[in-house]
């Protein structure tokens, strides 16, 4: 397994590791204090943790969608929460031209699940020197994964880790196949289990995704107890009201009491590597 080193803490080292935060950077104080109660609560189970937003969310369903505030604006609030939380940030490109901008700030560069085959942008994300972190595309097997982990490999780095977050199961519906996260960490990367969206039923709504947070607490036990590095979870402290993937995100006031069970699980599973 390759280690892979984020901020003062690793991935990949047998405990595990939490990406979290709201979908969207919404209103800045907001996003702030989201993650500011994330890591109060990390802290007293004792995970590392990431902070996670996106400063643009190009692939929204419909084109009057909130799409977030944009890269200049965007990088600026994410640096700040940074700064002010002293966390690692990880957030997403879309195109080749923001990889250098972003990799000035985050210290994981996310690659989108629809996006995960574009070489240029990978080859780019790479050449940053920060982390990459791959979401498998919901149209690939996990073995496809392989093929993405090579471009990354070929273009300069070892800095991986990949997501699972479901594949289309028929229109508007994902499943998770448990069966990804073994097959996946065989390619030698850490391998993280997108909680969140792979609940979500995209384009459910019709001009929106729907979700079904229900069921992010029984598919992350699961993915625990198969054997993962890290756990993405988007989170908001009323998902009600967020401005994009509300229907599958995790209430704050919820999390402490999801992670406990699923590190639980966690702990559990490691005995039998």
């Amino acid at each position: 397994m390759n280690i892979v080193k984020v901020g003062n803490f690793e991935i990949g080292n047998g405990e595990l590791v939490l990406l979290a935060g709201p979908c969207v950077i919404e209103e800045r104080e907001r996003t702030l204090n989201i993650g500011k109660g994330i890591k109060e609560i990390a802290e007293r189970l004792d995970i590392n943790y990431v902070f996670k937003a996106s400063f643009d969310k190009a692939n929204r369903s419909s084109h009057s969608s909130y799409r977030g505030p944009g890269l200049e604006e965007g990088l600026e609030i994410l640096a700040d929460i940074k700064r002010q939380l002293n966390v690692p940030i990880v957030t997403d490109i879309h195109e080749t031209v923001q990889a250098e901008k972003v990799g000035e700030i985050a210290d994981i560069i996310q690659i989108p699940a629809f996006l995960c085959r574009q070489t240029d942008l990978l080859n780019a994300a790479a050449k940053t020197g920060k982390v990459v972190n791959v979401k498998k595309g919901q149209f690939l097997s996990p073995n496809e994964m392989k093929n993405v982990v090579e471009k990354l490999v070929h273009s300069g780095t070892n800095k991986i880790t990949l997501t699972e977050r479901g594949a289309s199961f028929g229109y508007n519906n994902l499943v998770v196949d448990m069966r990804s996260f073994p097959i996946m960490r065989s390619f030698g990367y850490p391998v993280i289990f997108d909680g969140t969206h792979s609940v979500q039923l995209p384009g459910g709504a019709g001009t929106k995704s729907a979700g079904q947070r229900e069921f992010v607490k029984y598919l992350a036990r699961g993915a625990a107890a198969v054997g993962i590095d890290g756990l993405f979870l988007e989170v908001h402290d009323n998902p009600e009201e967020a401005l994009s993937d509300g229907a599958n995100m995790v209430y704050l006031d919820k999390l402490e009491e999801l992670l406990k069970e699923v590190l639980t699980i966690h702990n559990v599973a490691k005995q039998f590597k």
